[in-house]
C-alpha cells in the first residue's frame, strides 16, 4: 500500500517578499551590512500585518541574512506572530539570481504549504518572471517588486521541480496600497 500525504490537496504558496526600503545614506561599511531607512522600519511591521490579517501566516521562512533582509524579516515576523527563532538564514539568497533561489527552494521540506522568502532585487523579480511565466503583467515602470512588496505565487506539489512558468500569480501588494 503506497503512502498518500493527507496535505496534498491543499495548494502550495509562494511568497515572495523584497526587503523593505534601506537606508543608503547609513554609515554601513558594506552593502550586506545596510540597514533599514525610517520607511523601511515603518512598512515592515505593516506588511506583516496585513499578510496576519489575511490568514497568510507561512509555515517555513526563507530570509536572506543581509541586514535591511533581516531586520524586514524580523519586523515581519513579529506582527504575524510567528517565532523568529523558526526562520531559515540563506546567505545564498543574498546577491542570488533565478538558478541560485530555485536551489533554495529545493531544500523547503515537502510539508511546507505557505513558504516566504525575504530577499532581493534583481533576483527576486527575475525569480516572478521565471515562475509567474505568461501571468506577469509587467508595470510601466518595469519595477515588478518595489521595496517591501509581496507576490503570491500558488506553486507546484515539489519545491524541488520548479520550471518556467509552473507557478500560478495570485498578486503582488505593495506597501503603498496598505492601509496606515
Amino acid at each position: 500500500m503506497s503512502y498518500v500525504d493527507p496535505f496534498s490537496h491543499i495548494p502550495r504558496e509562494l511568497m515572495l517578499l523584497r526587503h523593505a526600503k534601506s537606508d543608503w545614506g547609513s554609515d554601513a561599511s558594506t552593502d550586506f551590512a545596510r540597514p533599514l531607512a525610517k520607511r523601511g522600519r515603518a512598512d515592515a511591521p505593516r506588511v506583516g500585518s496585513w499578510l496576519y490579517r489575511e490568514g497568510l501566516v507561512p509555515d517555513y521562512i526563507l530570509s536572506s541574512p543581509a541586514e535591511r533582509a533581516r531586520q524586514t524579516t524580523v519586523k515581519v515576523c513579529k506582527a504575524l506572530e510567528a517565532n523568529t527563532r523558526d526562520i531559515c538564514w540563506d546567505e545564498a539568497i543574498y546577491e542570488a539570481g533565478v538558478a541560485q533561489l530555485l536551489e533554495v527552494l529545493a531544500r523547503c521540506p515537502a510539508r511546507a504549504r505557505l513558504v516566504l522568502l525575504v530577499g532581493h532585487n534583481p533576483g527576486l523579480e527575475e525569480l516572478v518572471r521565471y515562475l509567474a511565466g505568461d501571468d506577469l503583467e509587467e508595470p510601466a515602470n518595469g519595477k515588478v517588486l518595489p521595496t517591501a512588496a509581496v507576490a503570491r505565487i500558488e506553486m507546484p506539489e515539489d519545491w524541488s521541480q520548479l520550471e518556467r512558468g509552473c507557478g500560478q500569480l495570485i498578486g503582488i501588494t505593495r506597501p503603498k496600497a496598505l492601509p496606515d
